[in-house]
């Protein structure tokens, strides 16, 4: 669709995953398409960079079988062969006492498929492991969508359903701080019935895990710039949007460069920023999301200290355990990467601190570690890794449509239906391009 008599094109501000998603699926429909990032490389928070040789990623991104938007977007980057998906979800879960436990969904339709997992999960007394079954049952009746889910959070609903202290931290816990980067008993109830209902009581093959086997820089700046580029598109990095002006128009290195529609598709304390108060009248209340960190903990040893590819990790500081050695480029050695979410207690504290709690953590779950020499310690810091999923900010999440005809929002922190992940960033940017598709066919119809 290239409309003759506007040539202008689309503006789509902000190189994230919501960003890539709309300018693809613009350019794919024939429109003329503009992304403008301000850093120099695509890929918003999930990202990488060298360090001495090494691929570092900013953090550890995964994805689910049901993240079907983000899965889609591989395909159209050409990315579904880098990436390795489970062909059946399995955690090995690891406990700073020593103990272990497995969490692998049997071969029975959902939600029977979690039965026997939760049923024999080692790191739950027996008791527990009964009342997380019936927990499950009551919260796959609950609607993700009931406004009132917004206002409770998860960690009194668990509560008030039997759930005790051990089995909120060794299940409930574990899994939703990966999903939400908020804990249990702050975050809402609605996109913690959103993840556990659609990824763990849904279809059994739904929580099957997929992890990038390449940088994220090869998937989420190089192969989708190439993808947009090779669609007619055009990625403008290191190109500053200062503001969104009538017209529509952008302000672009202090350059007015004018636009048939325009998507503002950054963090929202930047998109309140960009986009007009008449545009967006509530805009000042994204204010009200707030933020919420993750801290990735890199650690690199003389010799392999962990066999897994991952593990989960209960009652220490580490969380979730990612060897890296592979995707980093390491030769010799293993490079293990620890992402810490909901990370308040730890944002702002000195490396130093980090290596000295971390270090002596991972010797305590990995008992290899005691035996090997850390060579080498760095910590990566995402301080607005995502927005705060607490009870209320389902309210502040906007709509992508403006009360200016041809602007829009994308982001995962919009109203898409989905918690503040990966998989939400790529639905609100293919909606937000429909959205352009369809004011450009309204003002083609209408022009004289």
């Amino acid at each position: 669709m290239r409309p003759e008599h506007d040539p202008a094109p689309v503006a789509v501000i902000g190189g994230g995953l919501a960003g890539i998603s709309a300018a693809i699926a613009l350019a794919e429909a024939g429109c003329p398409v503009t992304l403008y990032e301000a850093r120099p490389r695509l890929g918003g928070a999930a990202c990488s960079f060298q360090r001495d040789g090494l691929t570092v990623d900013n953090g550890q991104h995964v994805f689910l079988r049901c993240c079907t938007a983000y899965r889609g977007l591989l395909d159209r980057i050409g990315g579904t062969a880098l990436v390795d998906l489970q062909s059946r979800f399995d955690v090995r879960v690891l406990s700073a006492a020593g103990r272990s436990g497995r969490l692998r969904r049997a071969a029975l339709p959902g939600p029977l498929h979690f039965v026997p997992a939760l049923a024999g999960y080692r790191l739950l007394a027996p008791g527990d492991r009964v009342r997380a079954l019936r927990g499950s049952l009551a919260l796959s009746r609950l609607d993700p969508a009931d406004p009132g889910l917004d206002e409770v959070t998860f960690g009194s609903w668990l509560a008030a359903h039997g759930q005790r202290a051990p089995a909120r931290q060794a299940l409930w816990d574990l899994l939703a701080v990966a999903a939400l980067n908020t804990g249990v008993e702050e975050a809402a109830l609605g996109p913690a019935v959103k993840v556990f209902k659609t990824a763990l009581l849904g279809r059994p093959d739904a929580a099957d895990l997929g992890i990038p086997l390449v940088p994220l820089g090869e998937l989420h700046d190089t192969a989708a710039r190439a993808a947009i580029v090779g669609r007619g598109g055009d990625v403008r990095v290191g190109a500053k949007v200062s503001a969104v002006e009538p017209g529509p128009a952008v302000v672009v290195d202090g350059a007015r460069v004018r636009a048939s529609a325009v998507i503002v598709a950054t963090r929202h304390e930047q998109a309140a920023k960009l986009v007009p108060a008449d545009a967006a009248p509530g805009r000042d209340t994204w204010a009200g999301l707030d933020a919420s960190p993750i801290v990735n903990i890199h650690a690199v040893y003389d010799r392999p200290v962990m066999p897994a590819p991952f593990v989960a990790v209960t009652d220490s500081p580490v969380q979730w355990v990612f060897d890296k050695t592979r995707v980093a480029g390491l030769r010799r050695g293993q490079y293990l990467a620890v992402s810490v979410s909901v990370a308040d207690t730890w944002i702002d504290r000195p490396t130093a601190d980090l290596r000295e709690v971390f270090v002596s953590a991972l010797r305590s779950v990995l008992p290899a570690a005691r035996q090997a020499r850390l060579t080498d310690f760095f910590v990566t810091r995402e301080r607005r890794a995502t927005f705060r999923q607490a009870p209320g900010s389902g309210a502040l999440r906007p709509r992508s449509a403006t009360r200016w005809p041809g602007l829009y929002l994308a982001g995962a922190w919009t109203d898409t239906g989905w918690p503040d992940t990966m998989e939400g960033a790529v639905r609100s940017g293919l909606h937000a391009a429909g959205l352009v598709r369809r004011h450009l066919r309204r003002r083609q119809e209408t022009a004289p």
